[in-house]
Formats: C-alpha cells, structure tokens, sequence
C-alpha cells in the first residue's frame, strides 16, 4: 500500500502536471509545425524551384545498383527499388529549425519575465512611516519648546 501512497504523491505533484501538459501541448504544437512547414512553406518553395514536390525527391539507390550488377552478369533480375528520400529529410530539417526557433524564443521570453519578476522583488521596500511619538515624547518636545521660549 506504501507504493501506490508514494505513487499518487509524485504523480500529483505541480512539477510532474506541468511537464504532462507541456508534452500535450509540445505534440499539438509540432502537428502545427508539420502542416505550417508541409502545406504553407514548402510548396511555394518548390514552385520556386521549378515546381518540384519535396516528398517526390528521392534517388532510386537500386537502379545504381542494378546498372553496377548489369555491367557484371547480363541475366540479373532486376532487384526491389530502394529509395533514398533526400526530400522528406529536406522537410524534417526544416520542421526542426522552425520549431528549435520556437523554442528559442519561448525559452528567451520566459527568461526575460522571469528576470522582471526578479526586479520588482529586489525593489527596496518603501520603508514605513515612522511611529507616532509616544505621549512622554510629546510632553518632552513641549517642555523642551517652553524652556527655549523663556531663554
């Protein structure tokens, strides 16, 4: 029973709530990424480039392959295409620079409201007023007012 007592406190602690919900929100956050980087950036970037998909870029490795085997023995099958798709990782590339840039920038605002939180607590205090004086105080000054008046 002492397992599930520890478990339930650690599992509710705020430390262990808030990463659970920044690992929700960092998945949503990296699909946005992936379809800003899929359907917004990069075709318009391949229509510059000549109306090229990044996704069709690849390199048939088993045609390299196939003509290296060919100019040995002249009856081999051809083999299954084997595809290295250099465009794909063009897009992952991408995705991960925007989202390091984001990132960057969460980390770096988060950091500069910190910093101003810490200012405002390291402003000195305005000190308080100081106390009334007490009744024999009063007296005292009065006493003190009469006696330079009679000199």
């Amino acid at each position: 029973m002492g397992f599930l007592k520890e478990f339930k406190a650690f599992a509710l602690k705020g430390n262990v709530m808030d990463m659970a919900v920044g690992v929700i929100i960092g998945g949503a956050f990296g699909k946005i990424v992936t379809s800003l980087v899929n359907d917004i950036l990069m075709p318009p970037i391949g229509m510059l480039l000549g109306n090229v998909n990044f996704k069709d870029l690849k390199v048939n490795l088993a045609a390299l392959k196939d003509a290296a085997v060919s100019v040995v023995s002249e009856g081999a099958a051809p083999s299954e295409p084997v595809y290295w798709n250099y465009g794909a990782f063009i897009q992952q590339v991408v995705d991960f620079t925007i989202l390091a840039l984001c990132v960057f920038l969460l980390v770096k605002f988060m950091t500069k409201l910190s910093n101003l939180k810490k200012k405002e607590e390291e402003k000195p205090a305005i000190p308080p007023a100081p106390p009334a004086p007490s009744k024999e105080e009063v007296l005292l000054t009065e006493i003190r007012d009469l006696l330079k008046e009679k000199k």
